[in-house]
């Protein structure tokens, strides 16, 4: 979509807030209410929630340990990840670069903290499928998120719940975990990604 399609209509949604009325030399102008300005604007400024985006900001090694069945060893694997604030430190981005059973992967994320939501999400997607995962969590002390979303299940064709907790150790460190359902339905933990930064 082109972006002068993305810009209509977000003067579509801004004029829906306010009334057009007369100057006084006739022409129309927007009469925006005070209160649904401040509103807007509150909605749309970064705030602490964001800010705690910055403990994941960097160039960063990562060490991935899977497991694929409860119970089974688990797999590991190296990589790197570049992680980025953009639009004005509003959404964290992403890009992760290794392997997975030996195969290139590459993925693609981004984090936010929806002001009018109250909650924080999350979307992935990568070279292993052509779906997105979505999710949705909360942040205690700015130090932990934790996460619930769905993905698409490549064997039965429906939406399987997962679970993430990332946490921030230390300013050079930082860890998520990921937990699905097991053949009996209950949560196991599928995904461990430990990052250091790069020195």
């Amino acid at each position: 979509m082109k972006p002068r399609v993305y810009l209509a209509g977000a003067l579509v949604v801004l004029c829906s807030f306010g009334a057009f009325a007369e100057d006084q030399t006739g022409k129309k102008k927007m009469d925006m209410d005070p209160g649904m300005m401040e509103a807007m604007m509150k909605a749309a400024t970064p705030g602490a929630q964001h800010k705690a985006l910055d403990g994941m900001v960097g160039s960063w090694d990562t060490k991935v340990t899977m497991w694929m069945m409860p119970g089974m060893d688990p797999m590991s694997s190296t990589g790197t990840s570049e992680n980025h604030l953009i639009m004005g430190g509003r959404y964290l981005e992403q890009r992760y670069n290794g392997t997975v059973m030996g195969a290139p992967f590459e993925g693609l994320g981004y984090t936010g903290y929806d002001n009018v939501k109250k909650q924080y999400w999350g979307t992935w997607i990568d070279n292993m499928s052509t779906g997105m995962m979505l999710s949705t969590g909360t942040g205690g002390d700015a130090k932990v998120m934790t996460f619930t979303g769905t993905m698409a299940d490549p064997i039965t064709g429906q939406d399987q719940k997962v679970e993430e907790k990332i946490t921030v150790v230390d300013a050079d460190h930082h860890m998520m975990e990921m937990w699905g359902p097991g053949p009996d339905g209950k949560m196991f933990k599928t995904m461990e990604i430990t990052y250091s930064r790069k020195k």
